[in-house]
């Protein structure tokens, strides 16, 4: 990637797709609407008006010119794939019991558990009205897909996060649920609808895929050795919410008995003491499994670039190669 871009890939790619981005938004704004229940519109609207990079819609837009697309499809597929988005955001939020997200207090927090877990459900019957609406049943299987993907690998993790006996498989598995299979699918659709080839559809899949793994495995990274007024959280939160990431289960893997009751004391049991962070990451440093991490993140996002190299030339190929550059460049 060229360093000295102005722009940001996601903020270029925006900028390309941004009459496409505002039907979305439009769309959006129009289906989270009810005439019965204004609190629908409220959650939503204070989730969907945060802010975020709205990535995952404008993965579904590029798939679908990058392959040609010139129909109107491809609006209602990008707002699909952010409704499912904020609806697992919704229910992630009560799950994890979360009081703050992009900055701002969730919803759970500001109305209540109850009206977050129905708004996402809403949410969730909004994106397949939509994906309906396109007649294609393959989109349908796809994104119906992802959306049982998703949900499994919430549960999945919620068995997994603590438990020391979580290998670096199922950590893909977690991983490749609550955060690829969205982004795979947002490409794949776009593909799908652009009427793409088999093999131009897999890259698209491939890529996603790929691109959603390095983006989560670089997350759970910076998590220890992030800026904390760059990724907004404080270093080491995953340590103290117990959650086994790649970093700790790497280090887990080659532990000696004495260091795994100490993993034990602190992930599993939950009893953490004064020092135990600066001891977690003294023991990642002697594994060196930050490192190793920082490796598997690189090779996910080159996983991601080669797949696209089976989709046509274009603009928003370079635009697509420099994001998954971009997804890892946080790391060096």
């Amino acid at each position: 990637m060229n360093q000295v871009t102005s722009q940001k890939p996601h903020e270029l790619l925006a900028a390309t797709l941004s009459s496409e981005m505002e039907a979305v938004n439009s769309l959006i704004q129009t289906r989270m609407a009810s005439k019965h229940a204004p609190r629908i519109p409220e959650v939503t609207a204070h989730l969907v008006e945060a802010g975020g990079k709205r990535l995952r819609p404008m993965l579904t837009l590029a798939a679908a010119r990058l392959c040609g697309y010139e129909g109107e499809h491809h609006i209602k597929l990008a707002a699909t794939v952010e409704f499912i988005h904020t609806a697992t955001l919704l229910h992630d939020d009560v799950v994890d019991e979360s009081g703050q997200r992009r900055g701002r207090p969730t919803a759970n927090l500001l109305w209540d558990n109850k009206s977050s877990v129905l708004v996402g459900d809403y949410l969730f019957s909004r994106s397949f009205q939509l994906m309906v609406e396109t007649g294609s049943l393959k989109v349908l299987d796809i994104l119906a897909n992802a959306s049982a993907t998703i949900a499994e690998g919430e549960v999945l993790q919620m068995t997994a996060a603590s438990n020391l006996a979580t290998d670096e498989a199922v950590y893909l598995q977690v991983v490749r649920g609550k955060t690829a299979a969205l982004f795979s699918a947002a490409t794949e659709v776009g593909g799908v609808i652009a009427g793409a080839s088999e093999t131009e559809i897999k890259a698209l899949f491939d890529y996603g895929d790929a691109l959603g793994i390095a983006f989560q495995i670089a997350d759970d990274l910076l998590d220890y050795q992030g800026d904390s007024k760059a990724t907004g959280k404080n270093v080491g939160d995953d340590f103290r919410e117990r959650k086994l990431t790649l970093p700790v289960i790497k280090a887990v893997a080659q532990a000696t008995d004495e260091e795994h009751a100490f993993w034990t004391r602190t992930i599993e049991k939950g009893r953490q003491e004064e020092g135990d962070l600066e001891q977690a990451l003294a023991l990642m440093a002697k594994y060196q499994t930050l490192e190793a991490t920082r490796q598997d993140a690189l090779n996910w996002a080159a996983k991601a670039t080669d797949a696209l190299t089976a989709l046509p030339e274009h603009p928003i190929r370079q635009m697509l190669h420099d994001l998954a550059d971009y997804v890892v460049s946080r790391l060096n």
